[in-house]
């Protein structure tokens, strides 16, 4: 009785192994692969043939002639995949107020000019801390200091960014977000023909 009661578990073991750690892994990475190949594997943005980044990843940008993303709070760099994480500090906390502070002055100093209120995706960091998009205000905000820094008609810069706005999911999911990798990346195409 013992003995065919361990024969019964080894086998379910087995057949489960195969299954689940086989067979399913398999069938789902075919799908995928077939249904949706780009997403499958990472959504990886080319430049002259040469990977520049993932569509999926935030990426840090600070000089002044590139759009900048959502602040990144992983450790112990910005964007860092392998720790993805957020501040988990709550809006009362003193060390969060001081993080955004901090970067509304940097911000401020980087355009003195810019009245505008700042979005607040451009002062806080999202809970995953590799958020790659912004909002297209948050876009729009940035979009004299970009032009001016790289002599560019502001009027340039907003069209460059209404092109690479996506909409809602289905029309109704989500919000409008702009991706700061492809943005970037279409604004080094539009320096290049001038």
């Amino acid at each position: 009785m013992l003995i065919k009661m361990i024969k019964n578990a080894v086998m379910s073991l087995a057949v489960l192994t195969v299954l689940t750690g086989i067979i399913y892994p398999l069938a789902v990475t075919g799908i995928s692969q077939a249904v949706f190949p780009e997403r499958a594997n990472g959504s990886i943005i080319m430049k002259d043939g040469k990977p520049v980044g993932s569509a999926l990843v935030g990426q840090q940008f600070d000089g002044p002639g590139y759009f900048w993303g959502r602040p990144s709070a992983t450790t112990p760099y910005p964007y860092n995949g392998a720790l993805s994480s957020g501040s988990n500090l709550g809006p009362d906390n003193p060390a969060l107020v001081r993080e955004v502070q901090a970067r509304v002055n940097a911000l401020h100093a980087a355009d003195p000019g810019n009245k505008k209120p700042i979005p607040v995706d451009l002062v806080t960091s999202s809970g995953s801390g590799l958020d790659p998009d912004i909002s297209p205000a948050a876009a729009l905000y940035q979009a004299g200091r970009v032009a001016r820094a790289r002599g560019l008609a502001e009027a340039q810069v907003r069209a460059l960014i209404r092109a690479n706005t996506t909409g809602r999911f289905l029309g109704i999911f989500g919000e409008p977000a702009v991706n700061v990798l492809k943005l970037n990346l279409a604004l080094e195409g539009l320096k290049n023909k001038n």
